[in-house]
């Protein structure tokens, strides 16, 4: 795997925690020579991660729309910040740099991207592995909720190991190493397939 996609918050949020882990997960994606694809920002958990991957080494690669850079929120000590006309760019060419992707603690754009890129994964529009770093427990309403979507039969069995979780960066990158995406029936079948 020679890049990752990592989703996270633009706040450092409340605990302390947000940002160790930001940190170790930049560390570890230096330490194993895999780029960062992000969001491009000097703030929060994302300058976070960014910053321990130029600290250790690594390489990264920004992409942020130009609305944002006029806000002063890009992070200038990239080598490598592309500036995109929308968010609807940014999300296509960071999914098309990534070999695969993390979420880190975030909010609501956090979210749509985590469960953007899954969708795409759910419809076959790509098989690479898709995470989150479930630190402090941040993600487990998430996670019931995604139960929940199971045993009321809006998601299929069979999609269920499209999110793969874990607490710690190398753990998880384990896991991205072990996926193989799921064979993907049909989208939407008859009455009579069913």
């Amino acid at each position: 795997m020679k890049s990752i996609c990592v989703f996270c918050g633009s706040s450092p949020g409340a605990k302390p925690q947000y940002l160790d882990i930001a940190r170790e997960l930049g560390t570890t994606l230096a330490k194993e020579n895999i780029t960062l694809v992000y969001g491009g920002a000097s703030v929060g958990l994302m300058g976070a991660v960014a910053d321990a991957v130029i600290a250790a080494g690594g390489n990264v690669i920004g992409v942020i729309p130009q609305i944002l850079m006029t806000k002063e929120v890009a992070h200038h000590g990239l080598k490598d910040l592309r500036v995109v006309s929308s968010m609807h760019e940014r999300k296509a060419l960071m999914a098309e740099l990534a070999e695969g992707f993390i979420a880190l603690p975030g909010g609501y754009g956090t979210f749509e991207e985590l469960f953007e890129i899954i969708t795409w994964a759910q419809l076959g529009l790509h098989q690479k592995p898709v995470g989150v770093l479930n630190v402090e427990g941040y993600y487990e309403p998430l996670l019931q909720m995604v139960a929940t979507g199971l045993s009321e039969q809006f998601i299929r069995e069979q999609h269920k190991g499209l999110l793969l979780v874990d607490k710690t960066p190398s753990a998880l990158l384990e896991k991205f190493r072990r996926y193989k995406a799921p064979e993907l029936p049909k989208w939407i079948r008859s009455p009579s397939e069913t």
